[in-house]
């Protein structure tokens, strides 16, 4: 049996997460939990788990939680969620599964590579700001790092046993987002609502936001270029607006081999938690009796301008990809709070990075200084 350390308990991956614990109740143990301000979610899954710690918000939240549940350790704040990636760091068999949404994710997945932990990442940000890091950590540490995210979870399961040389490009699938059949001049005046409306995915509010102005696939071409150690350039999207296959492989013979599923996150969750086996579970398979084409349509970069960027800021290196991200976070938590427009994302993120003055191969302090600089200039700006 396998402990399991859950970072980002309470949001969209977690919680399907703790379903297949629960679906497994012999295979898995989860033992450590974080979850930000949701504490009827932390106290439900505390109810049902015999957790030995808990990470929380703040030290408010933290009271609570402890008179509900005195027995076991409770932690907050961003030195909570290192407490928890580092908690009984021993055991060698556990897993932590890093399902944090924003920066906060990338000092934990650190720390747990420093003690050797095995980890599941479905934390963007781990790769696209401090991808440099990783790289050079992974070297050191015997630490195997399994992706959750379906895209790199289908690529990873296509290239089981290939010479990865062999490799001729990735090309990573694409819904589209809500708003892929409308034009740049009717985004003008899209509501939050329809801009959380995803016509595939059951997902966060903010990973929601980033697929519908492609910035999510920005990221994960950057995450794909450190996990695979492949150029970029040789990483193509393309959209598929039914999710059916959640990525591609072409080799250098020209073959191109698929991964296709029913779009349900659980599963890519079940591969990585499970790998190397493969298990029975309840995911819906596809029937190809229902499936009557799968349509596929080329990116229009100038359709969706943050794709290109990310792309660039990869390109160019260092601090360029920390400045990206943090504007685009800025710029999304003022969009799902009314203060800016849909396209006023695009703007805000383009403007951050055009007058960023690159650092090379930032540490993780400056990563986290550029970061909150960045985020300031910007609430500052329009949090008015």
């Amino acid at each position: 049996m396998k402990n399991v350390y859950l970072l980002g308990a309470t949001g969209s991956i977690g919680e399907q997460t703790i379903d297949i614990i629960q679906e497994f109740p012999e295979e898995f143990n989860l033992i450590a939990i974080s979850g930000y301000s949701s504490l009827e979610k932390i106290i439900e899954i505390g109810s049902k788990f015999n957790l030995q710690l808990i990470a929380v918000k703040d030290e408010a939240d933290a009271s609570v939680i402890k008179a509900v549940f005195p027995d076991a350790k409770i932690v907050f704040g961003p030195s909570g969620l290192s407490d928890l990636a580092v908690y009984n760091k021993d055991d060698k068999e556990g897993i932590l599964i890093n399902a944090l949404v924003g920066m906060v994710g990338l000092k934990p997945t650190i720390d747990a590579i420093k003690i050797d932990r095995d980890i599941l990442l479905a934390n963007k940000e781990t790769l696209v700001v401090g991808g440099h890091l990783i790289k050079e950590l992974l070297k050191i540490h015997p630490v195997k790092l399994y992706p959750i995210d379906s895209e790199h979870n289908a690529i990873w399961q296509i290239i089981q046993g290939e010479d990865t040389n062999t490799i001729k490009q990735l090309i990573i699938t694409a819904s589209g987002g809500p708003f892929r059949d409308l034009t740049r001049d009717k985004l003008k005046n899209v509501t939050l609502d329809e801009a959380l409306n995803h016509p595939n995915w059951s997902m966060g509010k903010k990973i929601t936001i980033d697929s519908a102005t492609m910035m999510n696939k920005g990221f994960e071409i950057i995450e794909a270029a450190y996990l695979f150690d492949i150029d970029i350039d040789r990483i193509k999207p393309i959209i598929q607006e039914d999710s059916i296959i959640h990525s591609m492989v072409e080799y250098i013979d020209n073959s191109i081999v698929a991964q296709m599923a029913t779009p349900d996150m659980k599963l890519p969750i079940i591969y990585a938690m499970f790998y190397p086996k493969r298990v029975d579970s309840v995911i819906e398979p596809l029937d190809f009796n229902k499936i009557s084409n799968i349509n596929f349509k080329e990116v229009d970069y100038k359709r969706y301008p943050l794709l290109q960027l990310a792309i660039e800021c990869y390109k160019k290196g260092g601090s360029n990809r920390t400045v990206l991200n943090a504007a685009n976070e800025a710029a999304v938590s003022l969009f799902l709070n009314q203060k800016i427009s849909f396209l006023d994302i695009e703007s805000i993120v383009k403007s951050a990075v055009d007058n960023h003055k690159t650092v090379i191969d930032p540490s993780l302090e400056e990563i986290y200084e550029i970061d909150q600089l960045t985020k300031d200039s910007i609430f500052k700006r329009y949090n008015k």
